[in-house]
């Protein structure tokens, strides 16, 4: 599941190079943590450690403020709207990204030239959205911790979370989303550091895509995942890396 889960959720972490890119991704987790859980990371974990993320990138307090402003909806912050965009992928693979916009049709525009010069095609809302379910997903880094499997696994469960596997840096612990903020809180008391906790939308099947068509895809899934206003995006391909 691990490996399989890695290609599916695209995330770009570890292939980012450029501090901006880093900046994007940590501003946009910040953004989604504030919008769904409030702007105090003090009784929202999911910002308090998107909040952490950050300022291990040396991310500036006054990007990581406006960043939360933003997602919160603050006065004085510029207003956007949040959106789901739904579609298809070269292999027929089904493609579902969060989208936050202060101009949905500047946005729209975008995305639609993305999918059609790439292979794919939007859709309507609802045509592919029933193949995903909502998850929570924590990751730590076993390099941060020198915690074991066991003991990692006992305080997860006793917290609510539903499975943990492991994966070639670290874990990964499943949770149901309603459980995700009371998981990260136990970690956290237990001395646990977090590389990242969020709500994620993982597929229900996968799609095996390889060849010309996955070349194709990862293009596509790239370049949405660069776009300021798409943040984040999920498949349920399961890429061929051959």
């Amino acid at each position: 599941m691990g490996r399989k889960w890695e290609n599916i959720k695209r995330s770009k972490g570890k292939l980012d190079q450029e501090r901006g890119a880093t900046f994007s991704r940590i501003t946009k987790d910040i953004m989604k943590a504030a919008r769904e859980g409030g702007p105090d990371p003090e009784s929202n974990f999911l910002l308090k450690t998107a909040i952490a993320a950050a300022r291990k990138a040396n991310m500036p307090n006054e990007n990581i403020q406006r960043a939360i402003a933003r997602g919160a909806g603050l006065a004085g912050a510029e207003r956007y709207e949040e959106m789901v965009y739904e579609g298809y992928g070269p292999g027929g693979v089904a493609i579902m990204m969060n989208i936050v916009t202060d101009n949905r049709n500047r946005t729209a525009a975008d995305v639609r030239h993305i999918f059609s010069k790439n292979g794919g095609s939007l859709g309507e809302t609802g045509c592919v959205s029933w193949m995903f379910q909502k998850r929570g997903v924590i990751e730590i880094d076993r390099s941060e911790t020198a915690v074991s499997e066991d003991d990692l696994m006992m305080i997860a469960l006793d917290a609510g979370a539903e499975d943990l596997v492991t994966t070639e840096d670290g874990f990964e612990i499943h949770t149901a989303p309603e459980a995700l903020n009371q998981v990260l809180q136990a970690l956290e008391a237990a001395g646990i550091p977090v590389e990242k906790g969020e709500v994620v939308m993982q597929p229900t099947t996968t799609v095996s895509v390889s060849g010309e068509d996955a070349e194709k895809l990862v293009k596509l899934l790239d370049l949405l995942e660069d776009h300021d206003d798409v943040q984040n995006v999920y498949t349920n391909a399961d890429i061929n890396e051959a």
